[in-house]
């Protein structure tokens, strides 16, 4: 009998941590299916992606750890594609802690523990002081850069 196991996430900015979760989650099973978030239900949760959702989805399809991506367009689908998909465990980081857990009648509701150091998050709040840069003066850094490798170089 297959051992169908179920997350869900953005994936935005693929990371080691991201690696690491669909690499645990597929060890504790047969099938490892992926729901994406959409771009349109990211705006709805207040989120901002920087990579669009086709591009995420096709990243997190070609991982050999990964059978199946589909969309995650609203937070009431979790139980309709438990059902869809046979899952037996439906598992994601323990940032959710007990947000899942009316989905215990269901299926095994796992919360793994995330990689330390890495997160998405974390990369976009060290990238916020290069959005507040006007492109005139990052291309002014680029020419200050410029002459310094010309006179050093």
């Amino acid at each position: 009998m297959t051992k169908t196991v179920i997350t869900y996430g953005t994936f935005d900015m693929f990371h080691i941590g991201h690696l690491n979760l669909l690499r645990r989650l597929a060890e504790m099973g047969d099938r490892l299916v992926v729901g994406i978030s959409t771009d349109e239900f990211n705006t709805l949760k207040g989120k901002r992606t920087l990579i669009p959702f086709e591009h995420r989805a096709e990243i997190v399809r070609s991982l050999r750890y990964v059978d199946q991506v589909i969309p995650e367009t609203d937070w009431e689908q979790k139980l309709q594609d438990i059902m869809r998909y046979s899952v037996d465990t439906f598992a994601i980081g323990d940032d959710w802690k007990g947000h899942f857990d009316f989905l215990s009648p269901h299926c095994e509701v796992i919360y793994l523990p995330r990689t330390d150091g890495v997160s998405t998050t974390q990369l976009k709040r060290s990238l916020n002081p290069f959005y507040s840069v006007s492109r005139d003066e990052l291309m002014n850094a680029f020419d200050v850069l410029d002459t310094l490798r010309k006179d050093f170089g």
